[in-house]
């Protein structure tokens, strides 16, 4: 709002009609020169030496690393796996396309104590993780273990970055760094170049690369960001976020009834200073037994989450969003007040 016409846009109706760009390819160079320099600023991923693919938002690229790092026709489908709690999306969309050459098979930990795994397994691994917010790392090795690192959440606004991610498979999204979900735009930070290339065939294939307008929508927000080098735009995210968590924080601390997860103040390398946490989600728990159905426990207080089920992780939790707009947070704040206060009022 505060840089309404530097970020805005006005294309003629005849402009970008081509499915490519002069050169024949799908994606900007200028784009991908812009998410390389973010990259630098920020100091959250190695891009050196890094290819990058575009995707209709980080969902799609998911399924694509899949893809990529599956083994055609091998006389067994790779496993695919993610630590309890994880982001449904990999089970969901595993599960719906029904490949030969890949199934979702659960949770990471049944893997974990296993010293021969002579079957291939594709390990997601979010970090900061969706929905508890902790910074994770790959729980398997092996010859036989291959990661997707989905870091939609590794910017200051959401986590201190302790230093730059240097995996070899990398993803990232647009919605995330400038909450613009609805261009549907993320990108893939790729080391190998055979995965670089099957990831390219995937989104060929399947929609001939991200549409040319979303790129050139997704160029002219990161040039605002990178304006200042992302003091702005990260120091008021970091903030908004900070002040928020330390808010509905305040009304949990005095209820037995709930909680919310614990995360370590960490140093910066972006802020240059130890900072405390702000993450995008809070995953609630309902403590007690009789409130088991902690969605239900939510729902019934007009608060809207997601249940803890879809996360693999039991209907004892919840996911409540802290990316809403003001006006929600803060009625959600309201309702939440009134639930912790409403049932200490009736103990007593």
């Amino acid at each position: 709002m505060q840089h309404a016409a530097s970020s805005a846009l006005l294309v003629a109706g005849w402009h970008r009609m081509s499915y490519s760009f002069s050169d024949g390819s799908y994606m900007s160079q200028q784009l991908e020169k812009r998410i390389r320099k973010v990259h630098e600023i920020v100091g959250n991923a190695n891009t050196t030496g890094r290819f990058i693919v575009f995707g209709s938002g980080s969902i799609l690229l998911l399924n694509a690393a899949v893809y990529a790092l599956s083994l055609d026709n091998s006389s067994s489908p790779a496993g695919v796996v993610a630590s309890i709690p994880y982001y449904p999306a990999y089970k969901e969309q595993t599960n719906f396309f029904r490949s030969l050459d890949y199934r979702f098979i659960g949770d990471t930990s049944m893997w974990e104590n296993t010293s021969d795994v002579k079957t291939n397994v594709i390990e997601f691994v979010t970090s900061p993780n969706n929905p508890d917010a902790q910074l994770k790392k790959a729980v398997l090795q092996g010859p036989f273990v291959k990661t997707i690192y989905d870091h939609a959440y590794y910017w200051p606004h959401f986590t201190a970055i302790p230093a730059p991610a240097d995996e070899d498979l990398m993803i990232f999204t647009l919605s995330k760094l400038t909450g613009h979900a609805g261009s549907r735009f993320g990108w893939a930070l790729i080391k190998n170049e055979t995965v670089y290339q099957r990831m390219l065939q995937y989104t060929r294939e399947n929609s001939f690369g991200v549409s040319r307008d979303t790129q050139l929508r997704a160029l002219k927000l990161l040039e605002v960001v990178l304006e200042g080098e992302g003091k702005e735009i990260f120091d008021f995210g970091y903030k908004t976020m900070k002040d928020r968590w330390e808010k509905l924080s305040k009304i949990l601390s005095v209820s037995k009834r709930f909680s919310i997860q614990q995360i370590a103040p960490r140093y910066c390398t972006y802020f240059q200073q130890v900072r405390g946490p702000s993450p995008a989600y809070a995953w609630f728990k309902c403590e007690r037994e009789e409130n088991k159905d902690c969605y239900a426990v939510l729902s019934a207080a007009g608060i809207t989450g997601r249940d803890g089920n879809l996360f693999g992780a039991g209907s004892g939790y919840v996911r409540l969003s802290l990316i809403r707009t003001q006006d929600d947070f803060d009625l959600m704040l309201q309702k939440m007040e009134t639930l912790v206060s409403g049932k200490m009022a009736s103990k007593r």
